[in-house]
Parts: structure tokens; C-alpha cells; sequence
């Protein structure tokens, strides 16, 4: 037997490193990519909730209602970077994450503003659609 020079013997060994570095590569960016959105829904998440626990805790004052905000975004494994209270309103941000994972984020919670009973369309009974009389005017 001859050898030939310049034979495809072993090309396939280098296809299948390439491969598997590529995807290596690919299943880091998924990694880092996850770990991003997981940061953000933590940051989200404790900012929700803490901003809900301070709004309702308002009447304690505010010093009180940040420092149940603070436990609550603790409990959710966020920091709590800003709180403030006005009247029965919250507004906190929460972060969490480290370097280049760390996603902060802010929410405000309080009272839903009063609606007049007059906007309200009648309740119809359940199943039945409602009037074309107790329909909105149509805008024009």
C-alpha cells in the first residue's frame, strides 16, 4: 500500500472538535442569556411584592412601611435600593444580580383610584351578553 499525500485521513476528527466548540459556545450564551432573565424576574418579583407590602403597611409610616419592603424583598432574594412612601403610595426599586447579570427594577403600588358608578356598564348575568342599550356610545 502507498500513502497518498495530502489524504482526508482524520478530517473528521477536526469537524467534530469544530462542532462541539461551536457548540460549547452556543450553550454558554444560553447559560448567561438564562441567568440574565432569571436576575430580572427576581429583581421583578421583589420589587412587586415589597412595593405591595409598604403600601399596605403606610399608616405605620414610612420608615415602618420600608422596612417591611426591605424584609420582603429580602424574602425574594432581591435588595431593596430605594423605598419611598407618600400618603398611601408606594414607590420601591429593587435589584438584584452582580456584574453583568444584575437587572434593577422599580414598582409603585397603592390604592386604585375611584371609579364613578355612573361609567360603569349594568352587570349582566353570567352567560349573558350584554345589551346593545347598556353599550358604551361609540367615539367619533
Amino acid at each position: 500500500m502507498s500513502r497518498r499525500r495530502g489524504s482526508d485521513r482524520g478530517s473528521a476528527t477536526v469537524w467534530t472538535l469544530g462542532a462541539i466548540a461551536v457548540l460549547c459556545v452556543v450553550f454558554g450564551v444560553v447559560l448567561a442569556l438564562g441567568q440574565a432573565v432569571l436576575a430580572r424576574h427576581r429583581a421583578a418579583g421583589g420589587a412587586d411584592l415589597a412595593a405591595l407590602a409598604a403600601a399596605d403597611h403606610w399608616t405605620d409610616g414610612a420608615t415602618a412601611a420600608c422596612a417591611r419592603a426591605e424584609r420582603v424583598a429580602r424574602a425574594q432574594g432581591a435588595r431593596l435600593v430605594r423605598c419611598a412612601v407618600v400618603g398611601e403610595i408606594s414607590d420601591v426599586t429593587a435589584a438584584s444580580g452582580r456584574g453583568p447579570f444584575a437587572a434593577e427594577v422599580r414598582a409603585r403600588a397603592g390604592p386604585a383610584g375611584p371609579v364613578a358608578p355612573e361609567s360603569l356598564p349594568p352587570a349582566s348575568p353570567p352567560g349573558v351578553p350584554p345589551s346593545p342599550a347598556s353599550a358604551p356610545p361609540p367615539s367619533g
